[in-house]
């Protein structure tokens, strides 16, 4: 899901920097993070995948599996919630370790589906978000509501998962994956947009941990529509 955290401090900066100059380096930040975690989850999730031993330990064993899950639930949480007092080196950890543990269990997918469509389905989010993070970026009108829609959306697609785990319906995994892709098409024109509002609200030594906040909130973003994407576009190995 998206990250929970969903405002900045409400004191401005103060002047005397330009306003693009300021949104430009924070954003820099913030997608030079995103791609970092990506590339440590994707790195881990190949490692993963081509041990026999590891791929054994980590299906086989489904206490660990649903552990590992809970501690990903519990960092997003954790720096979520603590992202305005954590020093940026902490935060930078926390994303680090949070971003090799998705790899984990990530590294599933590279077994179920065949590298080819995984292939085609991240490209096919990669220029999706793309085009969404820069049009939220741009975008002069408040899109406050989108991002409130895309919530409560979430919120259903939690809710239906949870229905479609005990009642398996090819139908109603269909109508997730495209209200998947519909929410998180909201949530990252949102997220965009807010991360940009932010960069001229935060300022001294928390710049750092906020930037790698947004970068975990736009992961997930990410992360989530290759996910419900893929749904669509894998092809089994069987």
């Amino acid at each position: 899901m998206s990250n929970p955290f969903s405002q900045a401090p409400s004191t401005p900066i103060a002047g005397g920097l330009d306003q693009a100059e300021r949104v430009s380096a924070f954003l820099t930040k913030v997608y030079g993070w995103m791609f970092a975690g990506l590339a440590i989850t994707a790195m881990v999730a190949l490692y993963v995948a081509s041990s026999p031993t590891l791929i054994q330990t980590v299906v086989a064993n489904r206490w660990m599996f649903y552990g590992i899950i809970f501690a990903e639930l519990g960092l997003v949480w954790y720096v979520s919630a603590r992202i305005a007092t954590l020093a940026p080196g902490t935060a930078a950890a926390l994303f680090a370790i949070y971003s090799a543990l998705n790899g984990v269990t990530l590294s599933i997918i590279l077994l179920v589906y065949t590298g080819s469509s995984i292939g085609m389905a991240f490209l096919t989010t990669s220029a999706m978000f793309g085009a969404l993070a820069v049009y939220g970026t741009v975008a002069k009108r408040s899109l406050a509501g989108v991002g409130q829609f895309a919530f409560m959306g979430l919120v259903g697609i939690i809710v239906a998962s949870l229905v479609g785990f005990f009642w398996h319906s090819d139908t109603l995994q269909f109508v997730i994956s495209v209200c998947g892709v519909i929410v998180f098409t909201g949530l990252t024109m949102w997220d965009a947009q807010r991360l940009r509002n932010m960069a001229l609200q935060v300022d001294g030594d928390q710049v750092g941990s906020y930037a790698i906040g947004g970068a975990l909130s736009l992961y997930l973003d990410f992360i989530n529509m290759f996910l419900f994407m893929l749904r669509f576009m894998g092809r089994s190995r069987n």
